[in-house]
């Protein structure tokens, strides 16, 4: 063999070693939740170029019904690669298998809105440099990650800037016996209000005009289709500036990790606008 062709092939796997020493970083972290009064996992994905001279956007990436922390980053793995791309962290809490990612009114320990938008935001802010306040902060989610990401944009305008939702879930009241929704918030028939309350499409009186950058989308042949439909003519009636797209797919991780995409560049596009 000669010399030329030899340090050819050592040169490569020293490609491959540099790439994978840049590349986004995986960490696994436990944060305790005062209010619920256990500890929680979340997945923190910090870019390649990540240093603590600097400060840092965050998306908060939410699960779906049934999922967990990491969901995202065993069934999208290449949502690790966005973080890179857009030189932002991406932070995937854990909402539980049915939470909603409400402050449930009938079990004070199922309490995931104060826990995401307050004590997880808190942690990461203190544990890694990120930029401390709305201008650099983004939420969204798929399905019911989707639902708990506007609903929590909503009700926390104060922490984040702008919120997105791929495939959520934006009025409860349909499922009145489906998705574990009545655990959270008791029997639909003994309080419909609350349902409605709580509910994406029962707060867009809470949002005025370009207070907050708004992305959502949903698949053409998915079940919440027509829910979203009726979302995006809402926000219309009440002039609320939004992004609405709807594209062939279903409730299916291939239609999500497709989507995350264009939401990533939405909200780099916010962060952009900020500096």
């Amino acid at each position: 063999m000669s010399i030329r062709i030899l340090s050819k092939l050592l040169f490569i796997p020293l490609v491959f070693l540099f790439l994978n020493t840049r590349a986004a970083r995986v960490d696994t972290v436990t944060i305790h939740s005062g209010i619920m009064k256990r500890d929680i996992k979340a997945v923190v994905i910090t870019p390649a170029k990540y240093n603590k001279s600097s400060s840092y956007p965050v998306v908060y990436l939410l699960h779906g019904f049934s999922g967990n922390y990491a969901d995202w980053v065993t069934k999208d793995p290449a949502v690790k690669a966005l973080a890179d791309q857009y030189n932002c962290l991406i932070v995937c809490p854990d909402g539980a298998f049915a939470s909603w990612y409400i402050d449930s009114p009938v079990n004070k320990y199922w309490m995931f809105d104060t826990y995401v938008s307050k004590e997880l935001v808190a942690y990461v802010d203190d544990h890694f440099s990120t930029i401390r306040n709305r201008s650099g902060r983004a939420i969204t989610g798929l399905s019911m990650g989707g639902h708990g990401a506007i609903t929590m944009g909503i009700n926390h305008q104060d922490v984040y800037g702008a919120m997105g939702s791929m495939s959520g879930c934006m009025d409860l009241r349909p499922y009145k016996k489906d998705f574990a929704i009545n655990q959270i918030l008791g029997e639909y028939d003994k309080d419909p209000q609350s349902w409605l309350d709580h509910s994406a499409t029962g707060m867009v009186g809470k949002l005025k005009p370009g207070a907050l950058k708004i992305v959502f989308d949903c698949g053409s042949d998915d079940f919440f289709f027509g829910i979203n439909n009726a979302f995006h003519e809402q926000l219309l009636a009440a002039k609320i500036p939004h992004d609405y797209t709807v594209r062939p797919g279903g409730h299916t991780w291939e239609y999500w990790s497709n989507s995350i995409n264009y939401q990533m560049l939405f909200f780099r596009r916010f962060f952009d606008k900020q500096i």
